[in-house]
């Protein structure tokens, strides 16, 4: 069983502000209620959709993703706030993506007043070498197959091959070892299971 309460610690020593909810409803009523007025980039996540998140802020904010029809990944990528999730979580305070075009973990770096990742119970492991198993070995999977690549993940859904397919959808890591300085960042934790 992960342990919010130590990830939500460490998150908050490495300089994160973290906020914590029982459900996926409440942190997207949170959401909705924080973000006004602005635009808002989405990077590609099945936590936001599986929320219902983006029908909800477009009715009072200028909305960017790419998913939806709202907007590129450029313009994405240039909004006031983005939102996002992580393909694993650490107890111990790191937050693991892996991208393959590297407009989510280039937007989790700079460029933007504020960042949102919402992390569903399912993304936290015990430690970095387990939140990166599972990042390579369960999301990866997971995305490949949604995507329909054509890799080794994706045909068999169990692991990662570290292939050299040109479908291959692993070209960046990103570990947030820290808070980047460059702009606000806020860490969702939500006691329910969204998203690979």
């Amino acid at each position: 069983m992960a342990d919010l309460e130590k990830l939500k610690q460490n998150l908050q020593k490495n300089g994160f502000e973290v906020t914590h909810f029982a459900t996926a409803a409440q942190a997207a009523d949170y959401l909705d209620g924080q973000i006004d007025g602005k635009t808002v980039g989405v990077g590609g996540s099945i936590t936001v959709l599986e929320m219902g998140l983006a029908e909800r802020l477009r009715t009072h904010n200028t909305l960017h993703w790419h998913w939806t029809g709202d907007g590129d990944q450029a313009a994405a990528a240039t909004c006031q706030v983005y939102l996002s999730s992580v393909n694993g979580a650490a107890e111990t305070g790191e937050l693991i993506n892996i991208d393959g075009t590297g407009n989510r973990v280039s937007s989790g770096l700079y460029g933007h007043e504020k960042v949102y990742f919402i992390i569903g119970v399912n993304k936290v492991a015990p430690d970095y070498e387990s939140a990166l198993w599972r990042a390579q070995n369960i999301a990866a999977p997971k995305n490949a197959q949604r995507l329909q690549r054509k890799t080794p993940c994706a045909a068999k859904g169990d692991r990662c091959y570290n292939c050299s397919s040109p479908e291959r959808i692993c070209a960046a890591l990103v570990v947030y070892w820290k808070k980047p300085t460059s702009m606000d960042f806020e860490v969702v934790l939500v006691d329910e299971p969204l998203g690979y």
